[in-house]
């Protein structure tokens, strides 16, 4: 077949044969524009949906969860396997979980648990960039975390920062990566379980006044457009961003608001626990409310290679306090639908106890929990084997993982951003939304 229109690019395309193969595209739900689009190279585009999550709360338990001892116990497995703790019943019948997660358990029919969390990464460091990013590693991108990717594409809202760390940025991997600057998170700079908390650089400092701060504001601006007429670079464009976000939260009663923990009652924060994860989740649910999309939060540490028993008997009971209180909490406040809570870790651990009482690196099965933002209530995904090593029933990928939690705040992940040497990626790649852990729409 000649070319119908000489130079047209479109021509290697125009064969009986590759139409026809673009009918087959059609039933795999692929159109000819979607077609065509792709294959000249352009970027995949979407709008902004209307979201059921209005926030996310994602809180990363560093160093490797041992599923064994906390969702996913193996009561009949040999002790070796089975570790040092037994297993309690939940609120769900037939599901147990580890004993030392007492008041989750109660609430068990208020959140999903995905038992067949799997992928490749058995190092820390590349772990993590998996749990924050949707991404493996590699050596030729440098992959936005979840929370600049919303930040990115959702913006600020009521002049509070759109994606905040909890107490300060957790690793190089919770950054914005090729994406500017301007959307990495703001961090507190200080930890909200100290006596002493106050986040930095929120008020204005001793003896400036309102209208000084507004003078001081006018001439940056001017001193700021001068060199914006000399440079334009992302440098710039990020520091831009920063000052407006800074003038903003400042000058913003309400702003300020958000981000004030002694405005909660103490017996709240009792109910919490005046621990690290206790008022780290407090503050978390205060951020979500006043209008912050995605919190990232850590608590404890979990590299337990040693002595397992010892470890989590101090780690698993504050967080297992804390997250249920959080759960009930975003309830009474009715923001628990609109709320998507979601616990993730490194990686699991050896199915075996090892030598010192303790389980190493494990990636290829552990457990993630979810709670609200349209996630069903009272549901286990998936299952591992019998000694807790593999999958074996419903494995969920963290590319999964990532786009079902961007399809729930509106975000749809594959669609394309430019990264350095015009290379469009995908928000998430490869990912399926996970439609059996969603609650139906009345």
């Amino acid at each position: 077949m000649k070319p119908c229109c000489p130079g047209n690019p479109l021509d290697r395309y125009a064969s009986r044969r590759e139409f026809l193969y673009v009918g087959l595209l059609g039933g795999l739900g692929m159109t000819l524009p979607g077609f065509l689009q792709r294959a000249m190279g352009a970027q995949k585009d979407y709008p902004l949906r209307d979201g059921v999550a209005k926030g996310i709360i994602h809180i990363f338990l560093p160093g490797g969860l041992a599923h064994q001892e906390s969702f996913d116990p193996k009561p009949f497995a040999p002790a070796e396997y089975r570790g040092p703790f037994g297993a309690i019943d939940t609120k769900l019948k037939g599901v147990q979980f580890g004993q030392h997660m007492k008041d989750l358990a109660q609430i068990a029919d208020k959140f999903t648990v995905i038992r067949s969390m799997s992928h490749g990464e058995a190092a820390h460091e590349r772990g993590t960039h998996n749990m924050f990013t949707g991404y493996r590693p590699s050596p030729a991108v440098e992959y936005p975390s979840m929370g600049s990717i919303i930040s990115h594409e959702m913006g600020p809202r009521n002049n509070l920062p759109p994606y905040v760390c909890v107490p300060s940025v957790p690793n190089e991997f919770a950054n914005s990566g090729f994406l500017s600057s301007a959307y990495g998170p703001f961090a507190l700079g200080s930890d909200p379980a100290q006596g002493n908390f106050q986040v930095r650089d929120l008020s204005l400092p001793k003896g400036v006044s309102d209208e000084r701060f507004a003078r001081r504001r006018s001439l940056l601006e001017t001193v700021d457009h001068h060199f914006r007429t000399l440079e334009k670079s992302d440098a710039l464009d990020s520091m831009d961003a920063f000052y407006q976000h800074a003038y903003k939260l400042i000058s913003s009663q309400q702003a300020r608001e958000a981000f004030n923990l002694a405005a909660e009652p103490d017996a709240l924060k009792d109910e919490y626990g005046r621990t690290q994860a206790g008022q780290r989740m407090l503050l978390a649910r205060r951020l979500i409310e006043g209008g912050v999309r995605f919190v990232s939060l850590t608590a404890g540490g979990w590299d337990h290679h040693d002595n397992l028993k010892a470890g989590i008997e101090k780690e698993l009971p504050p967080v297992d306090k804390a997250l249920a209180t959080l759960i009930r909490d975003l309830e009474r406040r009715g923001m628990l639908d609109s709320t998507l809570v979601v616990v993730t870790s490194e990686f699991g651990r050896t199915p075996k106890v090892n030598p010192t009482g303790g389980r190493d690196h494990w990636p290829r099965v552990f457990s993630v929990m979810l709670a609200g933002g349209g996630v069903k209530a009272g549901y286990v995904h998936g299952a591992s084997d019998a000694l807790g090593g593999e999958p074996e029933q419903d494995m969920v990928t963290v590319s999964d993982l990532a786009t079902t939690m961007y399809n729930q705040i509106g975000i749809t992940a594959d669609k394309e951003l430019m990264s350095p040497g015009n290379r469009p990626i995908e928000i998430c790649d490869g990912g399926h939304v996970l439609d059996s852990i969603l609650a139906k729409k009345a």
